[in-house]
């Protein structure tokens, strides 16, 4: 059997690691979900949780981010953020939405000289 690099070896342990913490609460979730409701009030309001964290974590991140985000101009990310919600709702995608704004936010940076 021939021998794996010694760098290989860490990601093969952290790989099992992770498989062997994550994989069994993921089936249990599963097991225990499979007879929820949906369309409950419990999940109507575990989605609109998420939903507010998601919305806050956008507003931080555009009105006060961390590392390189924050040397962008703060109307180059607010430009960005109103493009990528306008092309959400124009396409009814995440993906556009999600692109637009991120070209829009690179380009912004390219053209001020960030």
């Amino acid at each position: 059997m021939s021998e794996l690099p010694v760098g290989l070896w860490g990601y093969l342990i952290l790989l099992a690691m992770a498989l062997v913490f994550h994989e069994p609460w993921r089936w249990l979730g599963v097991f225990l979900g499979r007879d929820l409701d949906v369309n409950s009030p419990l999940f109507a309001w575990v989605r609109a949780v998420a939903t507010a964290l998601i919305a806050a974590l956008i507003m931080r991140l555009t009105l006060f981010p961390a590392g390189a985000l924050g040397q962008i101009p703060v109307g180059v990310r607010v430009a960005a953020f109103a493009v990528g919600l306008a092309v959400f709702y124009w396409r009814r995608s995440l993906a556009p939405g999600v692109a637009a704004g991120a070209l829009t936010l690179v380009a912004g940076a390219l053209v001020i000289g960030t």
